[in-house]
């Protein structure tokens, strides 16, 4: 029987009612679509992993740009920081798929990753992670047949990312997904303040970022070093703050939406 990693923060980060899930994302992405203006769809996009009413309208920006590729996108490398469970190197699940209250998504474990010494399989690091989880139901809303290649970085090189994303970049019809939030718990303008120059510098593709300024730091320094070697292009989608959405002023965390473009794509 193919083993299944269940949803651990559905009714919490998210809504657990399939129907809820639906709506609650379609009208994110529908919100996002409103004044988009068209444009490519990205290689790869930094998205924020906190709960929906923090987050969801700023990762919806990012999402909706893989619209126009439903069909021909079939694999999401997504990379984000282990909050829970430390792991030296990247882990990937133990289980053959990841389920949400919109259904399972099959795990794909390329053979070109059974190599890497930094890459590792471990149940337990994907447990109770969100930093993953959150953004299968936004793929599953925006992409059509898709599988998963869900990686939780905890300690590991700029470089032992990237040549974890380079090891699949070539593979047809991929889309690499950083889960990232931003500044954690400053004041609201201090944290704009943060934010600002953090952004700057992924635009700029000038990291290495810290952990002060991204929680997703480790796989979004992977990504910049991809970024740079494959002349890609970044374009903010949007970016705010937990106190312009559902929370207080006093302590925010920071959230961006930014897409790594190809030269003619």
């Amino acid at each position: 029987m193919p083993s299944v990693r269940p949803p651990a923060v559905a009714g919490t980060f998210y809504p657990a009612r399939p129907a809820d899930l639906a709506s609650t994302v379609t009208g994110f992405l529908d919100e996002a679509r409103t004044g988009a203006e068209s444009g490519p769809v990205p290689r790869a996009i930094l998205v924020p992993h906190a709960g929906y009413i923090y987050s969801g309208s700023i990762a919806a920006r990012g999402y909706v740009r893989l619209e126009p590729a439903r069909d021909t996108l079939h694999h999401a490398v997504i990379l984000g920081p282990t909050h829970r469970v430390p792991v030296v190197g990247l882990a990937l699940p133990a289980a053959d798929a990841m389920a949400t209250p919109l259904g399972e998504v099959p795990v794909a474990v390329p053979d070109v990753l059974r190599g890497l010494p930094q890459v590792v399989r471990s149940a337990r690091v994907h447990r109770d992670e969100h930093s993953l989880e959150v953004q299968l139901p936004f793929l599953q809303t925006v992409l059509g047949d898709f599988d998963v290649v869900p990686l939780a970085v905890g300690d590991a090189t700029a470089s032992e990312v990237a040549e974890v994303i380079e090891a699949l970049w070539d593979e047809p019809g991929t889309v690499v997904v950083i889960s990232s939030d931003l500044s954690h718990y400053h004041s609201y303008d201090r944290a704009r303040e943060i934010d600002r120059a953090t952004v700057e510098a992924i635009l700029g593709l000038t990291g290495p970022l810290d952990h002060e300024q991204a929680c997703g730091a480790y796989p979004a320094n992977g990504m910049l070093r991809v970024a740079v070697a494959h002349h890609l292009h970044p374009t903010l989608y949007g970016a705010c703050n937990s106190g312009d959405t559902a929370g207080d002023r006093a302590r925010v965390v920071g959230y961006a939406s930014i897409g790594f473009l190809e030269d003619g794509r």
